[in-house]
């Protein structure tokens, strides 16, 4: 089962620094905080208005190779073309990957950039890198754990932007991850993963996310024709350290009759102990009435949901789109390690071909075409992408291993045209020749999605004002 949880919790010292910075503002050049972030987010939306509402972003942690899905070498040598062949499509000068059929029929909503580089060729440097837009402290082969010193994710802005705006009367929170904090499945939960949450920003800004503890629901690898109890998503709140869990309450109550139980829960454990506005706002959000219908996903006809795919990511993606009509502004979706495989493919392309691949291609395919014909998808930007992609060069067991020098990202919505490649790489799928999209420049692009200035600052935990996005721009010419 699926439950939510308030987020990972900083120490007692960052959040007593950071609460009171947030919680009172301090005085800076005569401004308190909320004044200058009501200031510059003024002078961010007078000369424009935000592309989307919205973004579904889609983290396919890993590493998908490029020379598998949007950007295939044909003419290449063996070694580097590898073993898949390109299909028609609806989007001139796309090679996209034979095992992608239903993505190359929508293909004709999608901006395919082909050029996204980096030169942290790691899991967890990558994975912070792309949500935050920040190259940070996160060592080499380590960053097992998020950190207060970390970058705090877009996503985290948009929620400290909400809350300075509307406060924490709000009955959806702005930042949601689902179907689990990155690295949740990697090893029962032993490399949790930088890069969601708000880091030094402080933890009241941290999202909102659902969590599952098995790695496999079935007995059948691929995760089809799971039940509803398996995939239902359900409610898990923070209470001072203590989680209040709907998960060991009888399965056979109705979700009403939970929810009605877990308020009884928070009301009293408020009035006995007092929280703190963090633990007060994760509790109160997973306990609002509109909170429990947005997670309800059985109240979705038996053949949308079949349309995503009855496995963990298509009904996570199900779920992004559920919380985006609720009100939800960033919803990250994690693809990591879902059904015991890992985009992570040094040993062979049997797992990419077999179950990551169709699984992607039908979720993914049915989220962009149910957000259009819900008329969703001009106001939501849907980004799908890894932290970094795979070497033009095979190995010797017909893996790939770790390239960020070049990757792909498909984008959808948000008032970007579709059917069109943006950059251009080299003929082994290596290296970029135009175009080039960092992820400094992937930040910088979601916040003008958003209608979030990128020059924004913030307070950081020292007190002093600190750019969100150094080094990065808008890629406007994806709307152009």
């Amino acid at each position: 089962m699926l439950s939510i949880t308030g987020g990972w919790r900083r120490t007692c010292e960052g959040v007593t620094r950071r609460t009171l910075l947030q919680a009172g503002g301090s005085g800076l050049m005569g401004l308190s905080l909320p004044s200058l972030w009501q200031a510059q987010a003024l002078g961010a939306s007078s000369d424009r208005a935000a592309p989307a509402k919205s973004v579904i972003f889609l983290l396919l942690f890993g590493g998908p190779s490029q020379l598998e899905t949007f950007d295939l070498k044909p003419e290449a040598p063996e070694a580097i073309r590898g073993p898949f062949k390109p299909i028609a499509c609806r989007t001139p000068d796309l090679l996209i990957g034979e095992h992608l059929p239903l993505t190359a029929q929508i293909s004709d909503r999608l901006c395919v950039v082909r050029t996204m580089s980096h030169s942290f060729n790691d899991h967890s440097g990558g994975g912070h890198y792309v949500q935050t837009g920040r190259r940070w402290h996160v060592p080499i082969g380590g960053g097992f754990k998020p950190t207060p010193k970390d970058w705090p994710s877009v996503g985290s802005v948009i929620e400290h932007q909400a809350q300075q705006q509307h406060g924490l009367a709000r009955s959806m929170p702005a930042y949601m991850v689902v179907p689990n904090s990155l690295g949740r499945l990697q090893e029962a939960g032993q490399y949790p993963r930088p890069g969601e949450h708000a880091g030094w920003l402080g933890q009241r800004y941290n999202p909102v996310t659902t969590k599952i503890d098995k790695r496999s629901l079935t007995d059948n690898p691929y995760w089809r024709d799971c039940s509803d109890e398996e995939l239902t998503f359900q409610i898990e709140g923070l209470a001072q350290g203590n989680e209040l869990t709907l998960d060991r309450l009888d399965r056979r109550v109705s979700l009403l009759q939970q929810f009605d139980t877990q308020r009884r829960q928070v009301e009293a454990a408020t009035a006995e102990s007092g929280y703190g506005s963090f633990q007060q706002r994760a509790l109160g959000l997973v306990t609002s009435p509109r909170t429990r219908e947005a997670l309800d996903i059985r109240r979705e006809a038996a053949p949308v949901r079949d349309r995503y795919g009855r496995h963990l990511f298509g009904q996570s993606c199900l779920m992004a789109r559920r919380l985006v009509q609720a009100g939800v502004q960033f919803v990250t979706v994690h693809y990591d390690c879902v059904d015991g495989y890992s985009w992570d493919s040094h040993q062979h392309s049997h797992d990419v071909k077999k179950s990551l691949l169709p699984t992607f291609d039908q979720a993914y395919s049915a989220l962009i075409s149910d957000l259009s014909e819900r008329g969703l998808l001009e106001e939501t930007l849907v980004v799908a992408l890894g932290e970094m992609g795979r070497t033009p060069r095979a190995n010797a067991n017909w893996g790939r291993d770790h390239w960020s020098t070049l990757f792909s990202a498909a984008l959808a919505g948000g008032g970007i045209p579709g059917g069109r490649v943006y950059g251009k790489s080299d003929k082994d799928a290596a290296y970029p020749l135009e175009k080039v999209v960092g992820p400094e420049d992937l930040a910088a692009t979601l916040y003008h999605a958003l209608g979030v200035d990128p020059e924004l600052r913030v307070l950081n935990a020292e007190n002093r004002p600190t750019h969100l996005v150094e080094g990065g721009s808008p890629v406007l010419g994806l709307w152009a």
